[in-house]
Parts: C-alpha cells; sequence; structure tokens
C-alpha cells in the first residue's frame, strides 16, 4: 500500500448490531491493516473496544465523520475469509446481529477488556484541606501506586459504590480517568532449568562432575546435575523444574547450583493443552457390516455432500468414523469431529488418541480462555503434526479451519447441538452442513436415533443414507422390559421410587458382577414441597416456578435463574409444619439407592457433581474402573457413553419423558430411552433395560421395547404433516420480555396483530409459555410456522421490517426480544 493513501477499515464490533463500523486508518498504520487483524478503536464518547477488520478500502463514509484507529494488535490476520463468509451466514440465517456471531465465535481473551482507571492529575500540587478523608486515603494511594482502578479504589477507601467520590475529585480536577486496555491472554509459563553457557562445552562438563564426584559433601549437587543430564537431549536444552523435583532434587540444591553459575532458571512459555504421548496404536479390524457401511458411506460421499449414518447402538460407528479420519489424514486434510456433550469428549480422546496420538486436539466450554486461544493459534498455523483432529462441542465450527476434509456429527439428534441463550441461536448440526459446503469437507451425520428432520432428508434424497443393524461381534441389542408402576403402587411392593421388578433385577444383575445404571431426567432430590393443609408451593421470587431441593447442599434451588432460598420448615400461607416432598431427582435416588444397597457403591452424574473440568473424567474412569456398583445420571449418561460391564439400565419415570408440551416431546422421549438403553450389554452377555411406566402399553414405549425406529419415524412424520410442524414446516419462534406484564401483553399483541396482516394464519399467540416469569422478567411467545418451500430471505427480511417498525413506537423500547430460527 502506498503510505501517504487515506485508507477506511470496515470493523466487526462485539457488540449486538448486525453491521459493520468504518474508522479511519492513520497514515502510519496503512502498512499494517488488513482483513482479519484485531484492532482497537474508539466506540461511543469514551469506550475503546476490540474489533476485527474484514475490508480495507478508499470509500468515505458518507453518513458520519469517521474516527481513527487507535492501534493494531496483530501482525497476522486471526480468522480466515471463510469463516467470516460463514460468521455472515449465521447472522443472516438465524437474524442474528454480526457482533454476536463475533463474540459466540472468538475466545474471550481475543476481545481486549476496557477497564476505567485513575491517575492523579497532571496539575495536581497535593491534597487541598477541604476534602474527605475517604478522598484524602484515595489521593495519598495514587501518589504510592499511581494507577488504580476502580474495584481497587473501592477496597481501599471501604466504599462499595465510588464513582461518586471520583466524580467529585474529577471536578476538581485532582484525579483523572485513563481507558487502560489490557490483552486477557497471558502465555502460561513455568520454571525450566538448563545448563549455564560455560557448561554446554562437554569438557567443561566432564571436568564439573569429576569435581564433584570428588567431594563427599557435594552429593546432592552430583545427584542434580546428573539428574538434569538424564533429562536433556541435548546440555543446550532447558528441563521443567517439576520433572527435577518429582525426581527428588530439592528446589535449594538447584539455587545453590544457580549461584555456582552451573545451572541457569528461566520462566519460559509453555503449552497448556494436554499432550497426548505420541504413540499409536494398531487400528481394528471392521466387520463384514461395519465395512460394507465403509464402503457405502465412501461411495455416497461421491455424489452427496451430506450422509447419514444410522446405525443401532453399540454398532461400531466409531470405528468408521476413525477409518474415514485415517484417509483425511492421508490427504493431509483437518477432521472436525462434532460432540453434543463435554462428557462424550472424555472417553472419545482416549479412543481417538489410541489410534492418532497427538493429532487430537479439544476445544470446549471447561477449557479456560488461554487454552481456546492456544488451540486457535494452533489451528491458524495449520501445522501438519498437530490438531489434525479437532474434537470438541457445538462452538469448535467457529475454529478457524483452512484444510478441512471432513466433518463428523456423532449423535446428530441431540438438542445439545442448539444454543438457546445468548444469540446467535445456531444449530451446530445444520451450521455444519453449511460449514461443509463452504470448505467442500464431507459431512457425516450419525446416530442410532436420528432426528426427524435428518431421516426425512435422507429418505427425500437430500442426504445420503447408510445403515447398520446389528451391533458389533453380532452381540443382540438388550431385552427391554417394562415395569408397570400403576400396578405395583396398588400391590403396595414399591420400594420408595423403585418397582420390585427393577429392584430384583438390579441384585441379579450385581449379583453377576456387573453394574448398573439408572436413568432420572431430574436433577436435586425433590422437585416439589407441599403443604399438605393448603397445597402451598415455596417458589422462585424471582420465576414463576418451583424451588427444587437440594439435600448436599440443604438448600431450595431455582433450576432457571440459580436463586438459592434456606428450607422452609412451614407453610409460607397457613403456617402449617406439614410439608410433604413430591417427586424425586438424581440426590433423591442416591440416598434411597444407600439404604436399599447399603453394600453397593453407588455414584451420581449430573450438572450438580460435573461443574468442574476434570469432573466428567473422573466420575468415568472410576466407572470403567469398575470401582461403582451403580451410576445415576440426568440425560449425561444417555450420549454415547460406551461401557463394557453394564448389565442392566433402569429408566426411572419414563411418564415424565412422554408428558411435555412440546411437539418434539415423543421424539425426544423415544432418542432418550432408545439411547439410554444402548448402554446395556456392549460386551459379552445380552443386556437388559427396565423401564418404569404408568401406562406400559404407550405406543413410544412399545417401539423401544421392540428396537423399532422405522416404526416410530413412520408414526410420527403422519403427525407432523397433519399439525403442520417440522420438516413439512419451519418454525420460528418469537419471545417478548418485559417485567411489566401490562407492557407485556400490549407490545405482544401489537406485534402479532401486525405479522398476521403479513404471514395471516401462519401465525400463533402471543400466549405464556409453560414458566410465563423468569428473573423478574413476563414471557410471551409467538410462533411463526412457515411453509418449507417459502421463500426464506424474504421471510425473515419482512419479519426484520416488522421488527424494526415494532420499535419504532417508544412505547415498545423497554421490551427485549429474541427470535429463535428452527427451534429444537
Amino acid at each position: 500500500m502506498t503510505e501517504r493513501k487515506t485508507f477506511f477499515a470496515d470493523v466487526i464490533l462485539p457488540v449486538p448490531v448486525n453491521q459493520v463500523f468504518t474508522y479511519r486508518v492513520p497514515f502510519e498504520m496503512n502498512a499494517h491493516v488488513r482483513f482479519g487483524v484485531r484492532v482497537i478503536v474508539p466506540f461511543g464518547r469514551s469506550k475503546l473496544l476490540t474489533g476485527i477488520i474484514v475490508r480495507v478500502h478508499e470509500e468515505i463514509p458518507a453518513r458520519y465523520t469517521a474516527k481513527y484507529v487507535e492501534h493494531v494488535l496483530d501482525d497476522e490476520p486471526i480468522i480466515l475469509p471463510v469463516q467470516y463468509r460463514f460468521w455472515q451466514w449465521i447472522s443472516s440465517y438465524y437474524m442474528a446481529p454480526l457482533g454476536d456471531v463475533m463474540n459466540a465465535a472468538l475466545p474471550s481473551n481475543f476481545k481486549l477488556a476496557s477497564e476505567t482507571r485513575v491517575v492523579l492529575h497532571p496539575d495536581y500540587e497535593g491534597a487541598p484541606e477541604s476534602i474527605t478523608d475517604k478522598e484524602y486515603q484515595i489521593l495519598e494511594a495514587l501518589e504510592i501506586q499511581e494507577v488504580l482502578d476502580l474495584k481497587q479504589i473501592s477496597d481501599i477507601a471501604g466504599i462499595k459504590t465510588i464513582q461518586p467520590v471520583i466524580k467529585k475529585l474529577i471536578d476538581r480536577k485532582l484525579v483523572m480517568t485513563l481507558e487502560d486496555l489490557r490483552d486477557k491472554y497471558t502465555p502460561k509459563k513455568q520454571v525450566h532449568v538448563g545448563f549455564h553457557e560455560f557448561y554446554h562445552d562437554e569438557a567443561n562438563l566432564s571436568a564439573l562432575i569429576s569435581e564433584l564426584e570428588g567431594k563427599s559433601s557435594l552429593g546432592k549437587q552430583l545427584d542434580a546435575v546428573l539428574s538434569l543430564l538424564k533429562h536433556l537431549d541435548s546440555p543446550t536444552d532447558f528441563v521443567l523444574r517439576r520433572e527435577l523435583e518429582e525426581a527428588g532434587i530439592s528446589v535449594s540444591s538447584i539455587s545453590t547450583l544457580e549461584k555456582k553459575e552451573v545451572f541457569v532458571q528461566q520462566r519460559l512459555t509453555i503449552s497448556r493443552l494436554t499432550e497426548a504421548d505420541g504413540s499409536t496404536g494398531g487400528f481394528k479390524p471392521l466387520s463384514e457390516a461395519q465395512s460394507t457401511a465403509l464402503q457405502s458411506v465412501r461411495e455416497h460421499f461421491e455424489t452427496k455432500q451430506v450422509n447419514l449414518l444410522h446405525g443401532v447402538t453399540g454398532s461400531g460407528k466409531t470405528e468408521i468414523y476413525v477409518e474415514l479420519i485415517r484417509e483425511q489424514l492421508e490427504q493431509g486434510k483437518q477432521v472436525l469431529f462434532l460432540l453434543p456433550e463435554i462428557a462424550l469428549t472424555t472417553q472419545l480422546i482416549r479412543r481417538l488418541q489410541a489410534y492418532f496420538g497427538e493429532l487430537v486436539g479439544v476445544y470446549h466450554s471447561r477449557f479456560n480462555q488461554n487454552e481456546r486461544v492456544e488451540i486457535w493459534n494452533a489451528l491458524l498455523k495449520n501445522d501438519p503434526s498437530r490438531f489434525r483432529i479437532l474434537l470438541g462441542a457445538r462452538s469448535a465450527i467457529f475454529l478457524p479451519f483452512s484444510s478441512l476434509g471432513l466433518i463428523i456429527v456423532d449423535e446428530e439428534h441431540e438438542s445439545s447441538f442448539k444454543q438457546f441463550d445468548p444469540s446467535p441461536r445456531y444449530h451446530a448440526r445444520d451450521s455444519a452442513v453449511v460449514l461443509g459446503h463452504l470448505l467442500k469437507a464431507p459431512v457425516l451425520l450419525g446416530s442410532a436415533t436420528p432426528s426427524m428432520e435428518s431421516f426425512w432428508n435422507a429418505r427425500q434424497g437430500k442426504y445420503g443414507f447408510t445403515e447398520l443393524t446389528s451391533r458389533f461381534g453380532d452381540i443382540r441389542l438388550p431385552e427391554i422390559l417394562c415395569a408397570d408402576v400403576k400396578k405395583e403402587r396398588k400391590q403396595k411392593t414399591m420400594h420408595g421410587h423403585f418397582t420390585r421388578f427393577l429392584v430384583e433385577h438390579m441384585e441379579s444383575c450385581m449379583k453377576e458382577g456387573k453394574q448398573v445404571i439408572l436413568f432420572q431426567n431430574r436433577r436435586g432430590y425433590t422437585p416439589l414441597w407441599m403443604c399438605e393443609i393448603c397445597n402451598w408451593v415455596p417458589t422462585c421470587k424471582n420465576c414463576d416456578v418451583s424451588l427444587t431441593y437440594h439435600k448436599h447442599t440443604n438448600s431450595l434451588k431455582c433450576h432457571y435463574c440459580s436463586y438459592v432460598s434456606p428450607p422452609v420448615g412451614s407453610c409460607a400461607n397457613c403456617g402449617s409444619n406439614r410439608l410433604s416432598m413430591l417427586g424425586f431427582g438424581t440426590e433423591k435416588i442416591e440416598d434411597d439407592l444407600g439404604l436399599l444397597f447399603p453394600d453397593r457403591k453407588v455414584m451420581r452424574m449430573d450438572l450438580d457433581t460435573t461443574r468442574s473440568k476434570n469432573a466428567y473424567e473422573v466420575l468415568l474412569n472410576d466407572f470403567e474402573s469398575g470401582q461403582v456398583d451403580i451410576l445415576i445420571g440426568t440425560q449425561m449418561v444417555t450420549k454415547g457413553l460406551d461401557f463394557d460391564n453394564v448389565g442392566l439400565v433402569g429408566i426411572l419415570d419414563a411418564d415424565m419423558l412422554l408428558n411435555r408440551t412440546d411437539f418434539r416431546a415423543v421424539e425426544r422421549a423415544y432418542q432418550l430411552m432408545s439411547q439410554v438403553a444402548g448402554r446395556a450389554g456392549r460386551k459379552g452377555a445380552r443386556g437388559k433395560v427396565v423401564i418404569q411406566a404408568g401406562d406400559p402399553d404407550h405406543w413410544v414405549i412399545q417401539k423401544v421395547m421392540q428396537h423399532d425406529y422405522t416404526g416410530f419415524y413412520e408414526s410420527e412424520i403422519l403427525e407432523r404433516k397433519n399439525y403442520f410442524y417440522p420438516p413439512f414446516y419451519k418454525l420460528i419462534d418469537i419471545t417478548l420480555k418485559h417485567k411489566d406484564p401490562n407492557v407485556l401483553n400490549q407490545g405482544s399483541d401489537e406485534l402479532a396483530r401486525a405479522m398476521r396482516q403479513v404471514f395471516h394464519e401462519r401465525v400463533l399467540g402471543p400466549e405464556f409459555p409453560v414458566v410465563p416469569r423468569i428473573q423478574n422478567l413476563f414471557l410471551k411467545q409467538i410462533k411463526l410456522k412457515i411453509e418449507r418451500d417459502a421463500p426464506e430471505k424474504k421471510v425473515k427480511e419482512r419479519l426484520q421490517e416488522l421488527v424494526t417498525n415494532f420499535y419504532s413506537v417508544p412505547f415498545n423500547k423497554s421490551i427485549r426480544m429474541s427470535i429463535n430460527i428452527d427451534p429444537a
């Protein structure tokens, strides 16, 4: 670029606005601005934000005077052009601001924080007499430390709301504020030990060893020198000090040798990413059925960009994935392997690393931001020796792939692939199909219970279709039995929440040395406390839901807003102390099992027990190693976990799954029951499944017992067609929120009327949802059903016009709105 040319840069900023902002580039930065680099730019009156340049040009903005770019942060782009096209598609399809897409895509540490920091005013000559003690404290602290942020000042002065005090000092020209930008990404550094330059010479090093060997008092120093030599490939290398400590060398010995200029200690940057051991194992031979399926997938990929692999639980889909991955690696390509749940990554990492070693990388929300930045940077470099296979949850679709050869979406039916809040409300499976199209990479969807939409696409010929109908090793699918809860309650044979039928099968299973998995899709101890006199129930103060009791923390919790309350001893309505516990969650099941099987080890896997980064791995390792007899879990235990010794699976409350107010209720119920049933008998003897239900003859339960997915699909697809639901129609959910129900009702009625003038009978609502108030905001929903062949772009343009017109009315500006395309 010519040095004195006037350039402008279009910048995406992490703000919820669907546009780019144009800034003027200072002449001295002309050579440094380019697509994909981060820049610091002013925004509003005093803020500084980090944005990404998406276009450099010479067009002067017509509507406003462009502000200047403050600083360029990167030498090389941190996103690729195809990524930006993908961001634009997500923004357009899911009606999400481009800034929200940027926020979702980039690790937080790529977005610099702007913090208000305070310094003494340049004209400050000492504290005047007419100030308070608190103001004097602040000025004195600034004389010592020069720069303080507001939190530090708040702590020093002991005042929670410090802003008014600072404002007074600013008005009197005693202090001033600075916008201080802090790059939150800090490389991880640890102390390394190496030899001083003098001892890089082997003769000098040999002389040192001889000298130390000649003095018995220097034995510890000799041990340290020999240990360091043992850990190094060359005298010029460095080794982690921790490794020497683990070998029995004390820090004092290392420090002594450093003072003698024998050792050098340095803080060097190390990777935060888990290192594989580099070894790879042999690939398993495929069965005849797997080989046939693999060939079918290959053939379909010649004509179809997307393929659906429908394989029953335990059929060996992972081995087919492994073969396809190996083919891509041989061509120098990258592979993206998407999973719905972090829990699955633990087992799959081990399995894939056994085949591919350090070529496997992992990316999900439990990684801290520094780890995520390192993976991002490693992929940008496109190093052929690292991270060719990226295993991750839904956010992994935003990574910077430059040579992607294959996308695998395992358990593609899972609703976890859909982002609900915040915006963008994208579906990772559907977005992966578009990403594959942009990068010309084939996409393989795998599931034992495919989503209705994917199976319909396969039936219509839009997707290729491959089926695996038998388990690997010809192991029979589990025998599924149903326990009649209603009948056992009448006969009074229930053991708490367990039927006698289930208890007997659990006893028999564990006597044979097998393990048991129990599925209850509700966490906590009991979901409802109720007064026996007046039916009063303790509810959340912020949401219109009952509080769930958690025995472990002895508290009542709201699962919507995390409000916590101490347990109540008496009814707040009538004063009675006769409170009953109704229903049961995973915590209650754990408690009851301790009484039923006191000599058995029970473990619980739900959101409460898996919050920490490595909690999944610890739990799964304990269960896999046989240290646990019974594993209780929410839907985490349904998702693709592979255990050799599970003989029995119990589904404790099938009625709760079937009786939900959602058009996908029976689809979700079938999938959950089939998937959790598939954890039984995956190796060796045939497994058993016991479903507890009040209506054992329910048609969905019967289809689960018969392992008849196709029969289930054919029944359910007719219902979908008759009632205008996906895959025949596309849905758009619009949710409006406001703290005042009257304002909300008026606004939602107005929007629905405007929508009906354009979309007519396709508009349903507005209605209050099942939970009408969350976090002190009332909710109303409007549903839009659009024919599948309707012009999608035109529909969304008209809807956006209606939303814009809605907010042009001042009365409506305080109403929050979220638009959810293709709700899961």
